[in-house]
């Protein structure tokens, strides 16, 4: 959090969890921890979270199959490197709000 230098108003960085096309990093500097697009990207935050845990009960069905497959597995390994690296994009956002 800092003070804008022409106002009295605190402005705050909320790192979003998404990138933008070109693969960088979106940043939302606002002065309103309430605004519309914080909200979008607290319940952007939730789903992904959901998402990995739904993703970790279905690798553990999937592993227990003797019938799978080696594109099954392979697809499955794609998602579960995905699901990490959104919970750490959202860990360091929520730690960069906490400063």
């Amino acid at each position: 959090m800092e003070k804008d230098e022409q106002s009295t108003e605190v402005t705050t960085a909320r790192l979003l969890p998404w990138r933008s096309p070109e693969g960088k990093r979106c940043v939302l500097i606002t002065d309103n921890e309430g605004g519309l697009l914080s909200h979008v990207a607290g319940e952007m935050e939730r789903v992904q979270l959901a998402m990995g845990a739904e993703l970790l009960d279905h690798a553990a069905a999937l592993l227990a199959d003797s019938a799978v497959t080696e594109d099954q597995l392979r697809y499955l390994a794609c998602r579960l490197a995905e699901a990490p690296a959104d919970t750490l994009s959202i860990a360091e956002g929520r730690g960069d709000r906490r400063s």
